[in-house]
Order: structure tokens, then C-alpha cells, then sequence
């Protein structure tokens, strides 16, 4: 009976949100200040970005079914499902109050008399408000601002998906909906507030390079996780073999493919620096999955093309916040160095013994970490990095590591706890022996 008043209370949440967008008063962007005239869009701008958003929805399916294929195979339908809801759950909570949270006017300090923010006004654009057809001139002048604020909800649809891979065959699906829309609304959109907004603190007073989400997915979503196996704890069969390889093909084609939208379309146009990062992001992938399959071959372990594709995936989120600031050949060097330590991550014996199910923190948080580090060195530009000058550039950036790797950590922590009060994280022993496919959503494989 308690789980049934769970799922009422969800019911009457949503049912609540879709009366209150019916009657609030929306108010649009014509004859605002803020907003430049329809007339200024640029064309080709906008082709490359509808496109772009399309190619980052995908990578959510792609996620699904790349570790859908990965997890036991009484637990591919509950693993796959949490990624997709997430196009659902954080779609319509990304309305309602996560594009104002990340994009709304600062609400910060006042250093040296220019006001920073660590999170927007909720205000500002809930339900849409003010969010249509004419650009935005600080945030995306060339195109419609609601391809701005949608481009921009395909990547917070995506960070807590990636956190399910390191939780996957143990967590109830109730709670795991509450944790994640706790999360976007905490942890994800302040840190996409202070990286990415004009007035951000992370990306304006520190000076902190991320392309297209280095720190503000990969990072956020890698320590997240490891959070959430240390509240959750081990599995009590750590042991599985991965049921459907050629869904890990297909998940990461689907990854490979969708990136592209993800990195070239964070240039927000259709210009050489969007071709750039196009270029880097797949060169750097190809030579993670190189690198990453030689590895496992100098280390005694079989080339797998489970290895390739995790190679792959590092290089591609190691690139991620540099792709549009460095030049093919540090690419390469990029994917090369980020494989490297990714796989000695994953086989660490440490992290193996908290149970990191598809190891997220290995290859997710410490690939964001790599490419932000080395996007704090190689980074193109005068006093952009370290090798150009930027001195204080990279010591900003390492101190901006440290507080986004403890504010990540710390606040996920806290969420889980906080979760876990509410609602069990954890299912019944019974339910994860039956495996959660049966015991939570009664499908099978």
C-alpha cells in the first residue's frame, strides 16, 4: 500500500504541473530589452542546431542500449528504462524551472562590482516564459531562443542517465526518478549556471574552459555516481556477464554518432569552429579505442569489442570540453592519454570493490577530469592554457576541479541520503535476485 501512495503522490505532482502550465500566465519575448528581432536569425545557424538537438537526443537511446547490453540479462529492460525516462522526467521538469535555474538571471556575489552567479532566478523562464522565436542576445543571438533552451535540455537529459550505469541491478526505479529530478534541480543546474552562463562563477571570474560539458556532464554525472554506490553498496552478485554485446555496437554507433550534435553543435552556429570540434571529437575517440584495445592486449586481456567500445566512449568524453579549442593532432594526443587512464581506472581494484556496476566513475567522471585538465594546458588562444601563457588560467581551472569534485561528490551524497529517507534506494533481496526487469516493471529480455 505504500508503494501505491508513492506512485499517487507522483500522479497528482505531474497532473498539478500540467494544470499549472495550462493557466500561467505566459509572457513572450517580443518588445523585451533582452531579446534581439526575429529578422536578425540566421538561417544555416538554426539547420545546424535543429539538427544538432536531434543528434544529442539520440545519444540518450544510444546510452540505453549501450548499457542495456552491458548489465545481467534480468536487468536489461530496468537498465535501458532508466535512460529513457529521463527524456520524460527531465524534459518536462527542464520547462518548468531547470532552463531558468541554468539560464536565468545570476543570483550570486558581487566581486570587484560585476555580479556572478552560482544559480538563475527560478523565475524567469518557468513554463517557458519568455522563451519563442527571437534570440536572446547574450545567450544565443543567431537563432530562436527555443532552440537554444531545447538544444540545452538534451544535455540535462543525459547527465543523470549516465549515472545509471554505476547503479544499475539494485535500485528501485520510484526512488531513482526522485534522485534524479533532485539532482537537476541541485546539482546540474547550478553547475551549468556558473559554467555556462555569460555571468557564470566558474566560467566568467575562474575563467574555466568546457566546451561542451566536460565538468558540467561528465564530471557532475562520474562523481554523482560514485556517491550513489557508496549509499547504496555492493550488489550481492557483483558477478555477471554482459548479456548482449551487439547492443553495446549499436549503443556505441548511437553514442559516436549523436556526439557530433553534442560537441560541433555547442559552437550554437554553423561555422568553422563547429567543424573543428567535429573533427577532434572523432579523432580523439578513434584513438581511445585504439589505444584502449592495445592496452588490454599488452595487459594479458582478449581485443573485445566490449573493450573498443568503452575505449571509444572515453575518447569521446575526454574531448568533450576542449573540442572546439585545440587542433587535430592534440587530439589524437588527447584520446591517447585519456584511454590510458581510464583503463587502469576501471581495473583499479579499489573502485571494483564499491561496486561501480558499469564503471561510470572510471570512465565518465575521470574522462571529464583528463579533458579538463588537459583542456587547461592545450587549450588554443593567448593566455588561454598553459602552453600559451594562461599561467593562472590552469591554476583557476585546478581549483575549480577541486570545488566542482566536492560540490558534485558531496551534494550527490547528500541527495541519495536525503532519497533514501524518502523512498528506499535499494529493492528487496528477493526483487534483485528475481532480477529488476520482473520484480519492477514486470517485462522480460
Amino acid at each position: 500500500m505504500a508503494l501505491e501512495k508513492r506512485w499517487i503522490t507522483s500522479f497528482i505532482i505531474i497532473t498539478l504541473v500540467a494544470f499549472l502550465g495550462l493557466f500561467w500566465p505566459h509572457q513572450t519575448a517580443e518588445n523585451n530589452t533582452l531579446f534581439n528581432p526575429e529578422d536578425t536569425i540566421n538561417f544555416a545557424d538554426v539547420a545546424w542546431l535543429l539538427t544538432a538537438s536531434c543528434l544529442v537526443l539520440l545519444m540518450t537511446p544510444g546510452l540505453s542500449f549501450f548499457y542495456g547490453g552491458m548489465v545481467g540479462k534480468k536487468n536489461v529492460i530496468s537498465t535501458m528504462l532508466k535512460s529513457f525516462i529521463c527524456l520524460g522526467v527531465i524534459g518536462l521538469l527542464w520547462v518548468v524551472v531547470g532552463f531558468s535555474l541554468s539560464f536565468g538571471e545570476p543570483i550570486g556575489p558581487t566581486i570587484n562590482g560585476v555580479h556572478y552567479g552560482i544559480i538563475g532566478n527560478p523565475t524567469d523562464f518557468a513554463f517557458f516564459d519568455f522563451v519563442d522565436t527571437h534570440p536572446h542576445k547574450n545567450l544565443a543571438s543567431s537563432i530562436p531562443f527555443i532552440l537554444f533552451a531545447l538544444f540545452q535540455m538534451k544535455f540535462a537529459v543525459i547527465t543523470p542517465a549516465i549515472i545509471t550505469g554505476a547503479l544499475a541491478e539494485r535500485i528501485r526505479f520510484i526512488s531513482f526518478l526522485l534522485f534524479i529530478c533532485l539532482f537537476s534541480i541541485f546539482i546540474y543546474a547550478p553547475l551549468c549556471h556558473m559554467v555556462w552562463h555569460p555571468n557564470g562563477l566558474l566560467g566568467s571570474f575562474f575563467g574555466v574552459k568546457d566546451f561542451a560539458g566536460g565538468t558540467v556532464v561528465h564530471i557532475s554525472a562520474g562523481f554523482a555516481a560514485l556517491a550513489g554506490v557508496l549509499v547504496l553498496g555492493k550488489r550481492k552478485n557483483s558477478e555477471h556477464i554482459p548479456t548482449n554485446i551487439p547492443f553495446v555496437l549499436l549503443g556505441t554507433g548511437m553514442l559516436w554518432f549523436g556526439w557530433f550534435g553534442f560537441n560541433a553543435g555547442s559552437a550554437l552556429a554553423a561555422n568553422a569552429t563547429a567543424a573543428m570540434a567535429f573533427a577532434t571529437t572523432t579523432i580523439a575517440s578513434s584513438a581511445a579505442m585504439l589505444t584502449w584495445v592495445f592496452l588490454d592486449r599488452l595487459n594479458g586481456r582478449n581485443v573485445s569489442a566490449l573493450g573498443a567500445c568503452i575505449g571509444a566512449v572515453v575518447g569521446l568524453v575526454v574531448i568533450t570540453p576542449s573540442a572546439g579549442f585545440i587542433t587535430i593532432p592534440q587530439s589524437i594526443f588527447f584520446g591517447f592519454i585519456g584511454a590510458i587512464i581510464s583503463n587502469k581506472m576501471v581495473y583499479w581494484k579499489k573502485l571494483k570493490e564499491i561496486d561501480d556496476t558499469l564503471d561510470v566513475f572510471a570512465c565518465h567522471g575521470i574522462g571529464g577530469i583528463v579533458g579538463m585538465i588537459l583542456t587547461a594546458i592545450f587549450a588554443q588562444g593567448e593566455n588561454a592554457s598553459l602552453l600559451h601563457g594562461g599561467f593562472g588560467v590552469f591554476g583557476h581551472h585546478m581549483l575549480a576541479l577541486l570545488l566542482v569534485s566536492v560540490f558534485t561528490f558531496g551534494g550527490a551524497y547528500l541527495l541519495f541520503r536525503l532519497t533514501n529517507k524518502i523512498i528506499p534506494l535499494r529493492v528487496t533481496e528477493e526483487s534483485e535476485q528475481i532480477g529488476l526487469d520482473l520484480s519492477q516493471h514486470g517485462e522480460q529480455f
